[in-house]
């Protein structure tokens, strides 16, 4: 078998070691930093009283239609750590409520009743949905312009109403593929709605760690591969190219050798260790993230989660028994320049118009999580400008959310690019295998 340098220990660099350690292969990860997951981690709370107190840097959730996310975590042995929801709340401000959900009905058709039934959308909202949904079903995979225009010009082409765009479109599209709806690529916006919406009955369930995403990189599953080694706060330092091949990674001075290098490594650390790729980097941009925590003395909501309608923030999830709240703001590049209290106080100022028992409590902690290269803008040409796994070096393989895994910059995508590099090197070392779970794609 062969012997691997994995370089990197965010989501895809665990996926490709995972991969290749189940082929029996030799593999050794090396991570800069002294934790694991990259940008899906976790840490204490700076300046909490307890260090048991642990959040994620942002919130990351997934749907049942992120198979090779759910098949990583199966690997990992923390599938059951994975709680499903199977209710979607839009929640407008006053607080009235409405829920997708779905009913007895087969896919595609499968959430049409609780659809109906959506009293934050008007009649002539929902039969323009409708009539765009149905447009998505006949033209995904058949209509070729789709990744040179915005999700924007398609849901105009299709007269969709300024409300319909802001409380339905808006609110499923941008949390998804964290970009804005005229940024982002139409062709990303059908995959989301086919695959989470159309494909099968549950493909919508939306899955949150009800542990902080460190603890599901650190399982006993590793345990059960020896050949497997992680070694943390390796900061790459140089990657050795000569006549075509690489010959070493170099780690705090140290020279480390391989059959097989991949890197796992973000696009803007990558690019100045190993110009001789020539990769377009110059391409690719970021898309923030901001998250927000907020501690009250008291519960203010017994909702798992909900989607906020008409403001800034996008999306709260339910921590602990309704005190202890993570807000979520996609694309958030107006949050950016705000200093942090102004960002707490209109997060508070916002809940309270949806939550009502935000008023009667005391606001007795806040953190405030400015991820600004969380994920790689998903803009119209973005797809063919993603790199492969093989590179021009031929021990060399890509992985990361940035290259081409047909999905937008998502956990998922990370999964995908981390496995597609392990069968690479599998196939160039003589033992072909395959780890990519398909899409499902039923509907």
């Amino acid at each position: 078998m062969a012997r691997v340098l994995v370089l990197g220990g965010g989501v895809a660099g665990l996926a490709a070691a995972l991969a290749l350690g189940s082929a029996g292969h030799d593999v050794e990860l090396l991570e800069g930093c002294g934790y694991l997951g990259g940008r899906a981690t976790s840490y204490p709370v700076p300046g909490s009283e307890s260090s048991s107190e642990v959040i994620d840097n942002c919130q990351h959730i997934l749907l049942k239609c992120c198979v090779n996310l759910l098949d990583f975590y199966r690997r990992l042995g923390v599938l059951d750590r994975i709680p499903f929801s199977d209710t979607f709340y839009f929640i407008e401000p006053g607080g009235r409520t409405s829920t997708l959900k779905a009913g007895p009905l087969p896919a595609p058709l499968h959430l049409t009743g609780s659809f109906l039934s959506m009293s934050c959308l008007s009649l002539s909202d929902k039969v323009g949905l409708a009539r765009a949904i149905l447009a998505i079903r006949s033209q995904y995979r058949k209509r070729k312009d789709l990744d040179r225009i915005t999700m924007m010009d398609w849901l105009r082409e299709q007269r969709q109403s300024p409300r319909a765009i802001e409380r339905f479109w808006r609110q499923v599209l941008v949390s998804a593929v964290n970009e804005e709806l005229d940024v982002m690529a139409a062709s990303y916006g059908f995959q989301v709605i086919w695959l989470g919406f159309l494909a099968t009955p549950d493909a919508y369930q939306m899955g949150v760690p009800d542990v902080p995403l460190g603890q599901l990189y650190t399982t006993d599953a590793w345990g059960r591969m020896p050949n497997v080694r992680k070694t943390l706060q390796a900061p790459v330092e140089r990657i050795d190219i000569e006549q075509g091949r690489v010959t070493g990674i170099s780690v705090k001075g140290q020279s480390r050798t391989a059959d097989f290098y991949v890197s796992a490594l973000p696009f803007e650390k990558l690019g100045p260790l190993a110009p001789e790729l020539d990769l377009p980097l110059a391409e690719f941009h970021h898309s923030p993230i901001t998250g927000i925590h907020l501690w009250f003395d008291r519960a203010v909501t017994d909702l798992p989660h909900g989607t906020l309608l008409d403001r800034n923030i996008h999306w709260f999830y339910n921590k602990n028994g309704g005190r202890h709240l993570s807000l979520v703001v996609s694309a958030s590049r107006s949050f950016t320049p705000m200093k942090r209290q102004e960002v707490i106080d209109l997060a508070v100022r916002e809940l309270g118009e949806f939550l009502p028992k935000v008023h009667e409590a005391k606001l007795e902690q806040a953190h405030v999580v400015k991820e600004i290269r969380a994920t790689i803008s998903a803009r119209p040409g973005f797809e063919a400008k993603r790199p492969l796994p093989a590179t021009t070096v031929p021990n060399f393989y890509l992985a990361g959310d940035w290259t081409r895994t047909g999905w937008p910059s998502t956990m998922e995508g990370a999964v995908r690019s981390g496995y597609a590099a392990a069968e690479a090197v599998c196939e160039a070392a003589g033992s072909a295998r395959k780890f990519l779970v398909p899409d499902v794609d039923r509907a």
